[in-house]
């Protein structure tokens, strides 16, 4: 089945306008880091978010952030082991970027005033996570690291004069001029007094920093903010996005049951650091011979392996024993996740907790260069939301934050060398073509089914079928149905670009094709819609690295 996506939302004109040098849409730490930066070279910043400026993706991190700031740790030993987990797709040249500048980026959240866990002669207190072979993550709160950047962070741009922060608004399409470069976005605002409505906020650099995509799925890790509505804007403007099969689930997430859906529960990976194990109703634990780092073990084989041994055994779930952590460990390192256990009946010294994997992180989005640009003059993008390279076929735990601010500053550098010129808008015509909103749970439910943890050739066409017998209507111009639209857009080019690639590879498991071994494939595939709204693929060469795992 040919589907055909609406390229835009909204209908202009605008009911009302604003104006800056740089939009930046999204508030996690990505966004405001780009904001800030574009702050201190004397831009005027708007930055739009769908909830409070505090909300978002990165609020919820509970891991922390990776750097080598250990002594005899070094840049070049987490960047071998960023390159093994993706798994040979990394662009090498994007995470040598990510792993020089780390050191520096986190001491410069320091200086903006984070609190991160120190140990008792004041140093950081670094834990180890899957797929790291040193222990390099900085944490904050125990289990509450990203609240606790964004409480810094968010501080910081609330203090700013010259930077406006336009909170429950909805960005719904991107703005161009005649020679096809970025000049906005159309909005939609909830509850703001002048600013009520569809409206247009001007300016010639728009930042992307919107976060993941999560709620395509049933059953994630991600908010409910998180709708991929960066992606789907910068699709429908004809931007170039890339490596969207590689969705990673998180191989521990609590289970509740057969009929919970939306947002579940996290147990981080660094509960796993600490010396928790992954055990079958047996008690066996069957990552030890599954790889040398059993438990610890890069996330896509943690979660493979985990499917394979319910699959075996018929069971919904396997069971995480962190018992052996005892009751102080818990109360003072993982105080978030064990309200969670606690909350649910669990008491985590006491009784193992029930696990099973659910999607957590995109490792592709929008495709970006080193500075983060993207494919259209004056796009750029940040954060979960983008596809630097960085993270391959499969994210190395951790490196998310990271990312999002080390990229960041490269935004903000750039713009320091000057703004695209402003240039009249020209308005989008023709039909908008909405899912309405009644249309989610069918989409969650096709894309869990074919585009999970578990996909084949059957499976994914059955997903692409069921996207594409989505009634459109262009009388539903509301929240649910512009979030739907792009939920579908997105669900659309993850379960394209998966059937696509007939191969294993981090986080993308084809079960009818296992193997990892054609190097036909050390492709990246690049997506874009064509004026009719098809997608329309093409492969990139991958630069070549030594670093390969299945």
């Amino acid at each position: 089945m040919t589907m055909l996506l609406p390229r835009r939302l909204a209908a202009p004109p605008p009911g009302w306008t604003a104006a800056a040098d740089v939009i930046v849409v999204g508030s996690g730490i990505a966004g405001i880091s780009v904001a800030l930066r574009a702050r201190a070279s004397g831009l005027r910043v708007l930055v739009v978010t769908k909830a409070r400026v505090e909300e978002g993706a990165t609020a919820w991190a509970q891991g922390g952030i990776a750097a080598a700031l250990a002594e005899g740790d070094s840049p070049e030993e987490h960047l071998t082991d960023t390159l093994v987990a993706g798994a040979g797709l990394c662009d090498p040249e994007a995470v040598r970027t990510l792993v020089v500048r780390g050191p520096a980026a986190v001491r410069g959240l320091i200086d903006l005033g984070m609190q991160f866990d120190r140990t008792t002669t004041g140093d950081l207190a670094l834990t180890r996570e899957g797929g790291h072979l040193r222990s390099r993550i900085a944490h904050a709160g125990g289990d509450a690291t990203g609240a606790e950047i964004m409480r810094a962070l968010v501080g910081a741009a609330r203090t700013d004069s010259g930077l406006e922060i336009i909170e429950h608004a909805l960005a719904l399409d991107l703005l161009r001029d005649a020679t096809g470069a970025v000049q906005g976005i159309t909005l939609h605002v909830m509850g703001e007094g002048q600013r009520d409505g569809v409206g247009a906020a001007l300016a010639p650099v728009v930042v992307l920093a919107t976060g993941g995509l999560g709620q395509i799925y049933s059953q994630s890790t991600n908010p409910s903010v998180a709708t991929g509505d960066g992606v789907a804007l910068a699709l429908r403007a004809g931007a170039e996005v890339s490596d969207l099969e590689f969705v990673q689930f998180h191989p521990t997430v609590m289970w509740l049951g057969p009929q919970t859906s939306g947002q579940q529960p996290l147990v981080s990976e660094a509960v796993r650091g600490e010396g928790a194990v992954v055990v079958d109703d047996g008690g066996r634990r069957f990552l030890v011979g599954e790889h040398p780092l059993a438990e610890l073990a890069p996330r896509d084989v943690v979660a493979k392996a985990i499917m394979r041994r319910m699959l075996e055994t018929g069971r919904p779930h396997v069971w995480l024993d962190a018992t052996r952590l005892g009751e102080p460990t818990w109360r003072s390192r993982f105080p978030t996740i064990l309200a969670q256990c606690l909350a649910h009946g669990i008491t985590p010294w006491i009784d193992p907790i029930p696990v099973a994997p659910a999607q957590h992180y995109a490792s592709g989005g929008v495709r970006t260069d080193l500075h983060g640009r993207a494919s259209l003059t004056g796009l750029y993008a940040c954060g979960e939301v983008s596809c630097t390279g960085v993270h391959g076929a499969n994210r190395l735990a951790s490196n998310s934050l990271l990312e999002g601010l080390v990229f960041s500053e490269r935004i903000g550098a750039h713009l320091q060398q000057g703004l695209p010129p402003r240039r009249e808008v020209v308005w989008p015509t023709g039909p908008t073509g909405l899912v309405g909103g009644d249309q989610r749970a069918e989409l969650q439910s096709a894309m869990l089914a074919g585009a999970g943890v578990l996909r084949s050739d059957a499976r994914l066409r059955q997903t692409l079928d069921r996207l594409g017998a989505m009634p459109l209507d262009d009388r539903k111009r509301c929240a649910p149905a512009w979030e739907t639209t792009n939920l579908h857009a997105v669900a659309a080019v993850v379960a394209t670009a998966a059937l696509l690639r007939t191969e294993t590879r981090g986080s993308h498991w084809r079960d009818d094709y296992p193997a990892t071994d054609d190097p036909g494939w050390r492709v990246r595939q690049v997506h874009r819609l064509d004026e009719q709204g098809r997608i329309v693929t093409v492969r990139q060469p991958v630069p070549v690295h030594d670093y390969v795992r299945a």
